[in-house]
Protein backbone atom coordinates (compact mmCIF):
# COMPACT_ATOMS: atom_id res chain seq x y z
CA UNK A 1 0.00 0.00 0.00
CA UNK A 2 2.91 2.37 0.66
CA UNK A 3 4.01 2.20 -2.97
CA UNK A 4 0.44 2.91 -4.13
CA UNK A 5 0.30 6.07 -2.03
CA UNK A 6 3.76 7.20 -3.18
CA UNK A 7 2.95 6.62 -6.85
CA UNK A 8 -0.39 8.41 -6.51
CA UNK A 9 1.26 11.42 -4.84
CA UNK A 10 3.89 11.48 -7.60
CA UNK A 11 1.13 11.62 -10.23
CA UNK A 12 -0.50 14.47 -8.29
CA UNK A 13 2.76 16.42 -7.99
CA UNK A 14 3.41 15.87 -11.72
CA UNK A 15 0.03 17.47 -12.47
CA UNK A 16 -1.52 14.27 -13.83
CA UNK A 17 -4.02 13.86 -10.97
CA UNK A 18 -5.76 17.20 -10.64
CA UNK A 19 -8.06 16.26 -7.75
CA UNK A 20 -8.92 13.16 -5.77
CA UNK A 21 -11.81 12.25 -3.54
CA UNK A 22 -12.92 9.33 -1.40
CA UNK A 23 -16.30 7.84 -2.27
CA UNK A 24 -18.93 8.06 0.47
CA UNK A 25 -21.34 5.54 -1.09
CA UNK A 26 -18.88 2.62 -1.43
CA UNK A 27 -15.19 1.79 -1.16
CA UNK A 28 -13.00 3.58 -3.64
CA UNK A 29 -11.64 6.87 -4.81
CA UNK A 30 -12.35 9.26 -7.65
CA UNK A 31 -9.43 10.82 -9.51
CA UNK A 32 -9.92 13.82 -11.78
CA UNK A 33 -7.07 13.33 -14.22
CA UNK A 34 -5.33 15.89 -16.38
CA UNK A 35 -4.86 13.91 -19.60
CA UNK A 36 -5.66 14.54 -23.24
CA UNK A 37 -7.13 11.12 -24.00
CA UNK A 38 -8.61 8.01 -22.45
CA UNK A 39 -5.53 6.13 -23.63
CA UNK A 40 -3.27 8.46 -21.61
CA UNK A 41 -5.49 7.97 -18.57
CA UNK A 42 -5.30 4.18 -18.98
CA UNK A 43 -1.50 4.32 -19.21
CA UNK A 44 -1.27 6.37 -16.00
CA UNK A 45 -3.62 4.20 -14.00
CA UNK A 46 -2.31 0.90 -15.39
CA UNK A 47 1.07 1.80 -13.87
CA UNK A 48 -0.25 1.96 -10.30
CA UNK A 49 0.82 -0.96 -8.09
CA UNK A 50 -2.71 -2.03 -7.10
CA UNK A 51 -3.79 -2.14 -10.75
CA UNK A 52 -0.69 -4.17 -11.67
CA UNK A 53 -1.53 -6.62 -8.87
CA UNK A 54 -5.16 -6.87 -10.09
CA UNK A 55 -6.38 -5.48 -6.75
CA UNK A 56 -7.94 -2.34 -8.22
CA UNK A 57 -10.07 -1.62 -11.24
CA UNK A 58 -11.36 1.66 -12.56
CA UNK A 59 -13.91 3.24 -14.85
CA UNK A 60 -12.93 6.18 -17.02
CA UNK A 61 -15.46 8.91 -17.73
CA UNK A 62 -14.44 11.66 -20.20
CA UNK A 63 -15.09 15.16 -18.85
CA UNK A 64 -15.08 18.53 -20.55
CA UNK A 65 -16.13 22.12 -20.04
CA UNK A 66 -19.77 23.01 -19.58
CA UNK A 67 -20.06 24.47 -23.08
CA UNK A 68 -23.64 25.81 -22.78
CA UNK A 69 -22.30 28.42 -20.34
CA UNK A 70 -20.89 30.15 -23.41
CA UNK A 71 -24.43 31.13 -24.34
CA UNK A 72 -24.48 33.40 -21.29
CA UNK A 73 -21.45 35.26 -22.65
CA UNK A 74 -22.73 35.74 -26.18
CA UNK A 75 -22.44 39.55 -26.12
CA UNK A 76 -19.58 39.80 -23.63
CA UNK A 77 -16.02 40.20 -24.94
CA UNK A 78 -13.44 37.77 -23.63
CA UNK A 79 -10.91 39.05 -21.05
CA UNK A 80 -8.16 38.71 -23.67
CA UNK A 81 -10.07 40.98 -26.06
CA UNK A 82 -10.56 43.60 -23.32
CA UNK A 83 -6.81 43.95 -22.70
CA UNK A 84 -5.89 44.42 -26.35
Amino acid sequence: MDSEVRDTVRLYLAGKIDQWYVRKDQNGVVFVLNTTSLEDAHRLLDGLPLVKANLMQFDLIPLGPLSPLGLLLKDTPSPAAQTE
